[in-house]
């Protein structure tokens, strides 16, 4: 499956919901997200409509890094 190109920035916080992460504060247009799943893990999403695919492609490798999932699997799981 492919990156979706019209993401909005509320639409990857309800996908990353079912992974854990929460709102924990926002700061003018950037929203910071926080899991303590596998350890604590923090993320910031600019609050942009629709995402930038290289920024969500970077988000997606970070969170990745931190859950152990492959880009692939990660789209897939939070985009079905």
């Amino acid at each position: 499956m492919k990156l979706p190109r019209d993401l909005s920035a509320q639409d990857l916080i309800i996908a990353l919901a079912s992974l854990g992460y929460k709102v924990t504060r926002q700061t003018g247009s950037h929203i910071r997200l926080t899991t303590y799943k596998n350890g604590e893990h923090h993320i910031t999403i600019p609050a942009h409509n629709p995402l930038k695919i290289g920024t969500l492609n970077s988000l997606l490798r970070d969170i990745g890094n931190h859950t152990g999932l492959s880009r692939q699997e990660l789209v897939n799981r939070l985009f079905q």
